[in-house]
């Protein structure tokens, strides 16, 4: 929970140096940038899908790792059904010709 809260603490100082914020009181109100709407869904967008793709700081090698693995399962997978098939067609063939 910790860890979440230091996060999301430095997402909104990245975000305020974004949008020209400088910490303290009213040189914050001062110094804002205008930022359209479009811009920050942009961001989001951006942020939105490095996230669905594993880059996030932590557990970005983590995850991707995992991906990688999961195809490789699913490539072992299509190999064993190929096997498969291809033995079925060699027995009914051997049925054929018996």
């Amino acid at each position: 929970k910790e860890g979440r809260k230091k996060e999301r603490k430095k997402e909104r100082k990245k975000r305020g140096r974004k949008e020209g914020i400088e910490e303290g009181g009213n040189a914050e109100k001062e110094k804002r940038k205008v930022v359209t709407e479009n811009e920050r869904q942009k961001e989001r967008k951006k942020e939105r899908k490095k996230e669905r793709k594993g880059e996030t700081e932590k557990t970005g090698r983590k995850e991707g790792r995992k991906q990688e693995r999961n195809t490789e399962k699913k490539e072992r997978k299509k190999g064993r059904k190929k096997g498969r098939k291809k033995e079925e067609r060699k027995k009914e063939e051997r049925k054929k010709e018996r």
